[in-house]
């Protein structure tokens, strides 16, 4: 079995994530209607690569990049028992590298930077029809907490 390394991504990682980054919104396109039409970006990675108030890290197999997340911090709600908050997203792994643990050591890295920035609360949002997603979160210990609801009107 070949090693994986899970590393901070370095500046020169950004075309990759980029190409990551088209690759999860075509995913999550038939999960969402109202993501607009290309061209559509949702993260600033240039910018989070680098931040120390946003840690991005990609998984390596042989030098190559097969998965990718990020963790930052974020205000609670006023009325919550927490100040503040990780947020986990850009989670991706290549197709062909998925089942082999990856989106796991990826979050495991990703908690382990949130407690030591003292964020003992880590929520992140999945799409209720993803089902393989949800299955992968589930696994890493995460649970159902909220449904966010939605009404269309014609106009």
């Amino acid at each position: 079995m070949k090693e994986i390394k899970v590393r901070d991504a370095l500046p020169e990682d950004v075309p990759v994530l980029l190409a990551f980054e088209q690759a999860l919104i075509i995913a999550e396109r038939p999960f969402d209607p109202c993501i607009r039409p290309d061209p559509v970006s949702y993260y600033d990675l240039a910018a989070y690569v680098g931040d120390d108030t946003v840690k991005v890290v990609v998984a390596e197999i042989d030098g190559e990049i097969v998965g990718s997340g990020y963790a930052i911090a974020k205000k609670a709600r006023p009325y919550l028992d927490h100040v503040d908050y990780a947020y986990l997203g850009f989670m991706y792994t290549k197709p062909s590298h998925r089942g082999q643990g990856i989106n796991k050591m990826i979050i495991n890295t990703l908690v382990d930077w949130s407690r030591g920035k003292g964020l003992e609360e880590i929520r992140l949002t999945v799409y209720d029809d993803n089902l393989p997603a949800i299955k992968a979160y589930q696994k890493a210990g995460f649970k159902k907490h909220i449904a966010e609801m939605r009404l269309t009107t014609d106009k």
